[in-house]
């Protein structure tokens, strides 16, 4: 089995390594966040999202279905859809007019036929040839995922079986999208990816989750692996115990004597019989979906390059919730997002990593030996590095003997 234990930063500087993880890994046998199926409620509603560098529009077809294309006109390669989402009964480019139907079939090209018998397309040319690309989904109760993959396995099984129960744990009834959050962040895309899957950092890091208790590893839980560790999960249930061992760790998020002027940002609700409070869901490789107390939502991670990604946050609560509880979610949309009060600080963390690594030599590697080598799921401590191993397990496995060149 390859070493998931020492990473080479160069597969953090590299921009050969770069170009080939959008054919592996992007192109390859993974899926994909796209949406949620609510973000396309009726006949042309659509939403332009992306696997990785390449373009997609999600629609909803007038019979109802929600189907996927590459966002990219088959005419000179412009954008069909340019909006993050709209409604419109046709998809329209709008560089020279060429016009799709929802289903993506080309519908007319401007002067195709030339004007007073001259000019025009080939009499060769046959519009059913120059649809939109199709991209394969799949729906998973309401979340709308996606590959450029003819050969992937189906959805569930790629999740595994712990995956797919935590979907449908958050996603047992209808939602309703609250907001969206977005930033860039200047740093290669797999730091982010880590920094998702990494559950000890959250306690040392925030100074937010730890000083006021809301996140802490003296409290229970665990850490989940599905598909060889590409998919995984933490979370952490109730309150925090053993205070004093805690605090005398000197750890800088914990900052005493500090409170707020608004405690009832703190207030919350238990909403699930586990009595999980806190859940970070990723799914390989590049969706988050998380529990923080009240506050869902789903994070797009988007490569913009080798050193600068976006994160797209998709925040939610449910179409039944009542008005208090309403309340709470968007008080505690607050935390996270790009300044959120728990969230700002891994907007800047994976940019000092960059920032550090600049001029490594080709043999210099982060080590992540926080609870052995292992990949397997843990329920005794939080203070494991087995989750961030098993993303480098699926980035060596889809990478192959590009890493060793």
């Amino acid at each position: 089995m390859a070493d998931t234990s020492h990473i080479p930063y160069r597969f953090l500087q590299d921009p050969a390594l770069y170009r080939i993880e959008q054919e592996r890994i992007f192109q390859g046998p993974t899926w994909h966040y796209l949406c949620l199926d609510v973000e396309v409620p009726e006949g042309g509603s659509f939403v332009t999202t992306q696997i990785g560098e390449t373009p997609i529009v999600v629609v909803r077809d007038n019979d109802g279905s929600v189907r996927a294309m590459v966002n990219r006109c088959r005419h000179k390669g412009a954008l069909v859809c340019v909006e993050p989402r709209g409604k419109s009964p046709t998809l329209r480019c709008l560089y020279h007019g060429w016009s799709y139907h929802l289903d993506g079939r080309l519908r007319l090209v401007p002067f195709e036929k030339g004007l007073e018998g001259k000019g025009g397309m080939p009499a060769c040319f046959n519009k059913e040839d120059h649809g939109l690309i199709p991209v394969r989904i799949e729906i998973f109760h309401g979340v709308v995922f996606g590959t450029l993959s003819s050969e992937v396995e189906g959805l569930e099984i790629y999740l595994g079986p712990q995956m797919c129960q935590q979907l449908h744990r958050v996603f047992h009834k209808p939602v309703q999208v609250l907001g969206y959050y977005h930033q860039v962040l200047h740093h290669n895309w797999k730091l982010y990816a880590e920094n998702a899957r990494d559950s000890y950092h959250a306690t040392i890091l925030h100074a937010f989750y730890a000083t006021f208790k809301l996140n802490r590893l003296t409290m229970s839980g665990g850490l989940v692996v599905n598909h060889d560790g590409w998919n995984t999960m933490n979370y952490s249930i109730g309150a925090s115990l053993q205070e004093g061992e805690y605090d005398a760790k000197e750890l800088r998020s914990v900052m005493p004597d500090i409170g707020l002027a608004g405690p009832q940002l703190l207030d919350h609700r238990l909403e699930y019989p586990d009595g999980i409070t806190v859940a970070i869901q990723s799914i390989f490789p590049t969706c988050v979906h998380q529990q923080i107390y009240n506050t869902l939502a789903l994070r797009q991670l988007v490569p913009l390059g080798l050193d600068r990604c976006e994160l797209h946050w998709t925040v939610f609560g449910y179409a039944d919730d009542d008005p208090e509880l309403r309340t709470l979610r968007l008080r505690q949309g607050n935390l996270i997002g790009p300044a959120g009060y728990v969230s700002m600080e891994d907007g800047v963390i994976g940019e000092y990593v960059q920032r550090g690594i600049a001029g490594s030599a080709r043999d210099e590697q982060a080590l992540l030996l926080m609870g052995g080598s292992d990949i397997a799921s843990v329920t005794d401590s939080r203070a494991n590095e087995t989750t961030v191993r098993g993303f480098w397990q699926g980035y060596r496995t889809l990478m192959g003997a590009a890493l060793d060149e």
